[in-house]
């Protein structure tokens, strides 16, 4: 039979086992078959995403955007609603993977083509439990950036957090202003025929749910309160965050800002595969942007502005690359000074983590079953619900302040949740591969997951008082960046880490843990073992040298401050210091990272990019006329 036709007999699948048979019901089988295959191309239809430009770079754009991740596609569609304006957007991968569509597949999407693969510079502080004692620094190459790979979690961040980037002299950044452009990215907004970028926020569907009342019932216990939602004057609890998700798929700023209007905006280009190697100046202004795609280089020339989007360690990388950053890197590195601007690559900040997991129901727990598995797989295709709709624990996130000494409002610490059923090795695996484990600390997690359920809990620095850098290896492009995450070199990073893990073993004793023999899993590691009792202080200051990890949030690589900061790269108005064209937007602007997951503050940085654009350009200034289908 030719393709798409399901003729399969009754004989023919289930050989000499199978009974007699008319043909209906194998026919009433194949319409199955058909639908499950169907169902699957419907996931991602390549419709969902731009089209890849084809046209030539005679004429320049006035708009050159370059990264269309979580504020890249933001500044995009924002900028192309004025159809005056051409606008291009470059971006170094294509469309993402069906596998980024599944909140439950995140981890499937590292150590892939999908992702630059970055790894820090080993260290005796930090990572050493991962492989070849390097944290893996996973960043999204594809149309959503990292966001198209994250746990698509919706954080805002706290008063504290803006109010202090306007303290430190960034006029224009407090929680007041910046509440407004937060309301923009998600508020419906467009029609059918005048389509208008916005995130859907949605609630995860709730699976998994004895193990969420297990932890909220400890926390209880604890006197940690279940707040609705993170807000002000709830900075502090547990609670279930909404995601950037609808209808059990991922809803990145690529499909929400640029996918959604891309056939309404005949101004609106994107090329994809385009990896960005050079940005031309000429006085004080970016003239053009220097390219390589399929094998060729090409340049686009800028006739209004060029917008930086390319995240926390590619952004200071190409500004280095076009010679503008500290000057003795840049001779020690041989490219030639085109402006030097001391703090580009400084400031480098995450939150990093420190996993435990704890063992549940040891030797009673129940087992996935192969029929459930099933279950879940047609439910998603069918329903797009279900358990691979969602991430189980981890939309539910944890904020408190482990500091008994401190009555501040705001949290010092957050944890994330992950659950493993017992015997579901593949999920495990995945996740463990994801985060670069060494195989025998992998291997002895497995051999708990034989008898009984995991709790991973991710315990995550708030406030990091650490700062790295980004570095160049050579002048070339295709040389991954030197990556020195300075990880627990500061003791009050230590000890509030520390706090936190003190926290969770309060958490382990309660008694909604211990109804289901909650025990914090050990993991030999030699030196730890010998130096210290089990569990004391010592050990856990030692634990947490090997199993360090990063939260996804590299951020303040091109700092944001006043010309009189130092190690300031950017204005408030997001401009390059010493260039009047080329403006800065992702998470690398950040003067020190919000206490809270990134992408929502990242998203809320474009939007305000491209209103001070519109403000600079007066031309744009007013209401900006809706796009129309034919173009007109």
């Amino acid at each position: 039979s030719g393709p798409g036709k399901m003729n399969l007999t009754a004989a023919d699948q289930c050989g000499t086992s199978g009974g007699p048979a008319t043909g209906l019901f194998s026919g009433l089988v194949g319409v199955l078959l058909q639908s499950l295959l169907s169902a699957q191309c419907q996931v991602s239809p390549s419709t969902e995403w731009p089209s890849d430009y084809g046209g030539n770079f005679d004429e320049p754009f006035d708009m050159v955007v370059i990264g269309a991740g979580s504020a890249g596609s933001v500044v995009a569609s924002r900028l192309s609603e004025n159809p005056k304006w051409r606008v291009l957007v470059l971006e170094a991968g294509g469309d993402p993977p069906v596998e980024s569509q599944l909140p439950s597949l995140l981890f499937g999407l590292q150590h892939t083509e999908f992702t630059w693969n970055y790894y820090t510079e080993p260290s005796d502080e930090a990572c050493r439990g991962m492989r070849n004692r390097r944290c893996y620094w996973p960043r999204g190459r594809m149309l959503g950036g990292s966001g198209e790979a994250n746990a698509m979690l919706y954080v805002r961040g706290t008063r504290q957090d803006f109010d202090g980037w306007e303290a430190l002299g960034n006029t224009g950044w407090s929680y007041d202003e910046v509440l407004p452009f937060f309301e923009r990215s998600v508020t419906p907004q467009g029609n059918a025929t005048h389509p208008r970028g916005y995130l859907s926020l949605n609630p995860f569907e709730r699976q998994d749910d004895e193990i969420h009342h297990i932890i909220l019932d400890g926390a209880r216990e604890l006197g940690v309160p279940y707040v609705q939602r993170f807000e002000e004057g709830s900075d502090i609890g547990y609670a279930h965050v909404p995601g950037t998700v609808r209808k059990g798929q991922r809803m990145s700023t690529a499909k929400a800002y640029l996918g959604a209007v891309f056939w309404a905006r005949p101004n609106l280009h994107v090329v994809k595969k385009a990896r960005v190697i050079k940005l031309n100046l000429q006085g004080d202004r970016i003239t053009s942007v220097t390219f390589e795609k399929d094998g060729g280089v090409h340049e686009v020339r800028v006739s209004k502005e060029a917008v930086l989007s390319a995240g926390a360690i590619d952004s200071p990388a190409l500004l280095l690359r076009s010679g503008i950053g500290p000057r003795e890197h840049l001779l020690d590195t041989g490219i030639p000074l085109s402006l030097d601007i001391p703090g580009v690559g400084g400031n480098l900040q995450d939150h990093v983590l420190v996993p435990l997991f704890l063992r549940l129901d040891e030797g009673r727990a129940q087992m996935a079953t192969e029929k459930e598995i099933v279950d879940s797989i047609y439910d998603y295709l069918i329903h797009r619900r279900g358990p691979l709709a969602t991430h189980g624990a981890i939309p539910l996130v944890a904020f408190i302040n482990s500091n008994s000494s401190s009555k501040s409002v705001y949290p010092d610490v957050e944890f994330h949740h992950i659950f493993f059923q017992r015997a579901r090795h593949d999920v495990l695996g995945v996740v463990l591969k994801g985060l670069s484990f060494q195989d025998q600390y992998a291997e002895q997690l497995q051999e708990y997951l034989q008898t009984s359920h995991l709790l991973c809990v991710f315990v995550v620095l708030s406030q990091p008082k650490a700062r790295g850098t980004v570095r160049l290896r050579s002048r070339e492009p295709g040389e991954p960046p030197i990556l020195t995450s300075n990880y627990l070199t500061e003791p009050q990073d230590v000890a509030t880490l520390m706090r936190g893990i003190r926290y969770m073993e309060s958490l382990e004793q309660t008694q909604s843990f211990q109804d289901h023999l909650a025990e914090i899993a050990y993991l030999p590691i030699e030196e730890c073992d010998s130096l210290a009792d089990y569990r004391s202080e010592e050990y856990w200051r030692c634990y947490a040298k090997y199993f360090s990890i990063t939260c996804y949030h590299q951020s303040g690589t091109v700092k944001m401050g006043p010309p009189e900061d130092p190690g300031s790269c950017v204005s408030p108005r997001l401009l390059l210091h010493g260039l009047r064209n080329l403006r800065v937007a992702d998470a690398s602007i950040m003067p020190a990272v919000v206490s809270t997951n990134t992408n929502a503050a990242t998203v809320m940085i474009g939007e305000r990019v491209a209103e001070f654009i519109r403000e600079d350009w007066p031309e744009a200034v007013g209401k900006v006329p809706h796009m129309h289908a034919d173009g007109l």
